[in-house]
């Protein structure tokens, strides 16, 4: 019995890591999901729709867009129209630096050596071995992690798509081009 369990456990842990670091597949965004993102609709009229989607950190802005058109083309056919106008549409990036540097006393604890010097055109600076300095110290890692989320207000339609207008989509079209490269969570 205790092997089942553990066995069990191990799975959900690794499936649990292995959603982490995962691109966020093409799916309903619902709270308590390991993945995080997913598409959300929001009904403004008859035939008006806000549609969003939102990617984790390991999603793409290409992606993001992608599968923010797909969406919308998969709602124009659910709810009975041809085609879709994007009437407004837009792209927010969120970013968060981290700096990976353990905080503690370091080698030479609270209270340990530090220099001021003058830089050549960057004036009086210091440095110390427990804040180190970003341009010597390689022990420092600094990075930036994006996320992406697009959203777009459409505007349905029944009938030939508007030939003139470049905005509109063929919700058909759109499905049959762009289908075979949407992720679906397994």
């Amino acid at each position: 019995m205790t092997t089942g369990r553990g066995w069990t456990l191990a799975s959900a842990c690794m499936l649990a890591l292995t959603a982490c670091t995962t691109a966020t597949p093409y799916q309903p965004l619902t709270q308590g999901r390991s993945v995080n993102g997913g598409y959300y609709d929001e009904q403004i009229e008859a035939n008006r729709f806000r549609v969003t989607f939102a990617g984790n950190s390991m999603t793409s802005r290409d992606t993001v867009e992608r599968y923010l058109l797909y969406r919308a083309a998969e709602l124009t056919r659910q709810r009975g129209y041809d085609w879709f106008v994007m009437a407004d549409r837009g792209t927010e990036r969120h970013s968060r630096t981290y700096v990976d540097r353990p905080f503690g006393p370091g080698a030479y604890g609270y209270w340990g050596p530090s220099w001021r010097y003058y830089g050549r055109g960057f004036g009086w600076r210091s440095w110390d071995p427990f804040w180190g300095d970003p341009f010597w110290d390689s022990s420092i890692d600094v990075r930036t992690v994006d996320r992406y989320e697009a959203s777009a207000e459409i505007v349905m339609g029944r009938g030939p798509k508007p030939a003139n207008d470049a905005r509109a989509f063929s919700a058909v079209e759109v499905l049959t081009n762009l289908g075979p490269n949407i992720m679906r969570p397994t």
